[in-house]
């Protein structure tokens, strides 16, 4: 046990073990946040498919040797998000049909397009790379981590600010529309703000992994507490203290980021299942 404190201690004096947890820790608070919306709201995997769509930029910006991706990447995933949100609102096209025709298109165009025009000479390793994350959380420069800080804030302070109207959106459309709310804008506003989440998450957990980061937390904690406010904030806090461990773990361990993160979120899915469980055979 010493031993490990030390190894961790002396891992935690490097910058860039630091910029990852911090970014990781800011990456999860930012997606529990939201995901407490989309689950509500039966989008869940809204998630899934913008990551796959930033899968398809990025594919493309390589393409065009950019030297940097995220003057691209998110442009482009915003308005995926903004065509996902109207393709979802039409009477042919439902939510679960306009996410998977969007996510599997972009997913094989970006493949495509890194098979014909890749210059890598280990395509598969890139791909996989970008699919379930890498350590390329910890190659971040300072100027990568200060954007991801200047854009979770923005993501924070946007969700507190409307915090009254997204709670209004998420469990009665049809009442807010009917009481002023601008229904389509708020909507809107949650688009934009998923896009921005999963283009910060993508060098964290890979396009593949980053809808558990929405949900896990969100579930989790709707396991113990029913009231909107209660569970976002459980969400918040289980959302920060497993990217952290996962992180720490990863790092300890030498596993891979994603794919440690996401474990300790089913660890912390089921502890809160079992509590919950125990809560209401208590209360019985």
């Amino acid at each position: 046990m010493t031993q490990m404190i030390a190894t961790l201690t002396q891992y935690l004096s490097y910058p860039f073990v630091r910029y990852a947890l911090i970014v990781g820790v800011l990456i999860a608070l930012c997606a529990s946040l939201i995901g407490v919306t989309l689950v509500l709201k039966r989008f869940s995997f809204i998630g899934d498919g913008l990551s796959h769509t930033a899968f398809g930029a990025i594919a493309v910006a390589t393409v065009l040797n950019l030297t940097n991706e995220m003057l691209f990447v998110l442009p482009a995933t915003i308005v995926c998000a903004i065509l996902l949100l109207r393709t979802s609102q039409n009477a042919k096209i439902k939510g679960d049909a306009a996410v998977a025709m969007i996510s599997v298109g972009s997913l094989a165009i970006g493949y495509l397009l890194m098979n014909l025009f890749s210059t890598s000479s280990n395509l598969a390793g890139d791909v996989c790379t970008t699919l379930f994350g890498s350590t390329s959380i910890l190659t971040l420069s300072l100027s990568e981590v200060w954007l991801c800080v200047i854009l979770s804030i923005a993501v924070v302070a946007t969700f507190v600010f409307f915090y009254n109207k997204i709670f209004a959106v998420t469990f009665d459309e049809a009442f807010s529309q009917a009481a002023g709310v601008h229904v389509g804008r708020y909507n809107l506003l949650i688009a934009v703000v998923i896009a921005v989440i999963i283009v910060l998450a993508m060098n964290l957990v890979g396009s593949l992994l980053i809808s558990a980061l929405v949900i896990f937390p969100a579930l989790s904690a709707m396991r113990l507490f029913k009231s909107f406010l209660s569970v976002t904030i459980c969400s918040a806090v289980l959302g920060v203290v497993c990217a952290f461990l996962g992180i720490i773990i990863s790092i300890l361990a030498g596993t891979p980021v994603g794919s440690t993160i996401v474990a300790v979120d089913l660890v912390a899915f089921g502890a809160c299942w079992l509590a919950g469980a125990c809560l209401k055979g208590g209360r019985a």
